[in-house]
């Protein structure tokens, strides 16, 4: 006979598994619809039944110890029983089930992680996805997100990262904005025109501003902190914008601006904590995005609108 009350609660394993994951208690008390005393709870109780501190507190946040590395093994053995489990109830062959929580920057989240994620939920019903989107870099501490999809680097203390894809952004403007101010034929005739860009003040990631620096001395004259309001600034003629062509891909509303002359690259990564990117359901959205970033460089583009002089 097994004896039940040695061992430690299978409910206090997987709780600590999301802690592992999450690096947050109050992450991981909204991801379990539970409260922040309670998820605090229950991994002292489970520090009592295994004799030990199973989690420390680092300036990263919470970091699994020995002892807790152990318990955390045990805990994604659970995870993959119950989750058979849950299938077969259903009568579903499948084995991702539960809840995977995604952080990205706010057009990326939009226009490529959500399909993918829409995608990967289609096919595995019993999982549960949210995604949470803000323009930021790479939490350095533990950042209450199974998964960041974030721009420029991904280099924070182990973390395992993944290259998603790389994209360009490009010089726009509005036709108003080209009739009423001409268009620039060179990289020094943009002095003097208004520009689009981020926030300076909120903007995170250095790679997304759209680098005066390089080409004009002036700061940008309409500034926002997500690229969806940039983009429609540019459409409404406030500036030239320099936007991601994933973005203003199939409007012909955008003209290009010194297209040959005038690009940035920015890299897109996938980056986890080891514990969750063991978790199947991470593994499985990162395989949708690449497939999905994948399929979107694979898709024909349209040669750029160039602007007819006779048009203005």
């Amino acid at each position: 006979m097994v004896d039940f009350k040695g061992l430690p609660s299978p409910d206090d394993l997987l709780i600590l598994l999301t802690v592992a994951r999450l690096g947050r208690f109050t992450a991981v008390a909204e991801a379990l619809e539970t409260t922040h005393t309670t998820v605090s709870r229950r991994v002292a109780a489970l520090d009592r039944r295994l004799g030990g501190r199973t989690l420390a507190r680092t300036p990263h946040g919470w970091e699994l110890t020995e002892l807790g590395r152990r318990a955390v093994a045990a805990a994604e053995g659970i995870e993959s029983s119950l989750g058979d489990l849950s299938a077969s109830m259903a009568n579903k062959d499948e084995s991702l089930t539960g809840h995977v929580r995604v952080g990205a920057s706010d057009a990326f989240g939009a226009l490529i992680v959500a399909p993918a994620l829409a995608r990967l939920q289609e096919e595995h019903r019993l999982l549960r996805v949210e995604l949470v989107t803000a323009t930021r870099r790479l939490s350095r501490n533990r950042s209450g997100f199974d998964l960041e999809i974030v721009p420029g680097t991904a280099e924070a203390p182990r973390v395992q990262a993944v290259v998603v894809t790389d994209h360009v952004r490009r010089l726009y403007a509005g036709r108003g904005y080209v009739r009423r101010r001409g268009m620039p034929h060179s990289l020094e005739e943009l002095t003097g025109h208004a520009f689009v860009g981020y926030a300076e003040s909120a903007l995170q990631v250095a790679e997304l501003a759209y680098g005066r620096q390089s080409i004009t001395d002036e700061p940008a004259a309409f500034q926002a902190t997500s690229i969806f309001p940039q983009a429609e600034a540019v459409r409404a003629n406030a500036g030239i914008g320099l936007l991601p062509e994933y973005v203003v891909r199939g409007h012909s509303d955008f003209v290009p601006v010194l297209h040959h002359e005038f690009e940035r690259h920015v890299r897109f990564w996938a980056a986890a904590r080891s514990e969750s990117m063991r978790s199947p359901a991470v593994r499985a959205v990162v395989s949708y995005l690449l497939e999905e970033a994948q399929r979107r460089r694979h898709q024909l583009l349209p040669p750029p609108r160039i602007w007819d002089e006779e048009e203005a």
